[in-house]
């Protein structure tokens, strides 16, 4: 038995909008990936700076202890 007319356009719009819906779904995941990894950087900047601070001040407080004249 043939496919009517109706039935061929309800098969079209239900296979574009399921290829619609899985690209969105790609695209959405790639946006949340990408959103993940920067997120990581920012807090492997952070990190990096706070141990930059740190070994500064430590620095400081060991040039103190050495040469507290030059204060």
């Amino acid at each position: 038995m043939a496919l009517s007319r109706r039935e061929i356009v309800k098969d079209v719009m239900q296979q574009s909008t399921e290829a619609a819906i899985a690209s969105a779904g790609h695209v959405a995941a790639i946006v949340f990936e990408s959103a993940r990894k920067i997120t990581v950087e920012i807090g492997a900047f952070g990190t990096e700076l706070f141990e930059i601070t740190e070994a500064s001040k430590r620095a400081g407080e060991d040039a103190e202890r050495t040469n507290p004249a030059a204060h």
